[in-house]
């Protein structure tokens, strides 16, 4: 039986409509600066550098711990305080130590909590958190075929 949680992971999360995306890279890699962009179109915060993650039945929820709350840090300012969209239905990992080289790349997961998400990676676009929250609010079509 896999874990249930709750387990406190170094990463990221934002929101859109209650669909989270979990944003992990090593330190100082861009977690909270993507969020942030992403906040700036439409995403809300569910926690920054700290994650609680929680299975219940099929679903993982993401959290924010109570002592940063409500927090996100913008390097060179400080911590800002931004409004919360916890908890939060995970529905997708983005690895930013990763960098995505496929135009229309194929769908791949990772196992959290005994569950299969869609695995992202990272882009160098100038537009990719802007395709972020429309991915979170509409998804991606199904399928590995190109459409071209």
């Amino acid at each position: 039986m896999p874990p249930s949680g709750p387990l406190i992971v170094h990463a990221t999360s934002v929101a859109v409509g209650g669909r989270a995306l979990l944003i992990r890279g090593a330190s100082g890699r861009g977690k909270s600066g993507l969020a942030l962009e992403m906040m700036c179109r439409g995403a809300s915060l569910v926690a920054d550098d700290r994650t609680i993650l929680t299975r219940k039945a099929n679903t993982v929820w993401l959290d924010v711990p109570p002592a940063i709350r409500g927090l996100i840090e913008a390097r060179g300012l400080g911590l800002l305080h931004a409004p919360v969209a916890s908890p939060a239905r995970l529905v997708a990992i983005l690895d930013l130590d990763r960098e995505e080289a496929a135009r229309l790349p194929r769908r791949r997961s990772d196992r959290v909590l005994g569950l299969d998400f869609p695995l992202l990676h990272n882009s160098a676009s100038p537009y990719f958190p802007a395709s972020l929250v429309h991915y979170l609010t509409y998804d991606r079509r199904d399928g590995d075929d190109d459409p071209a």
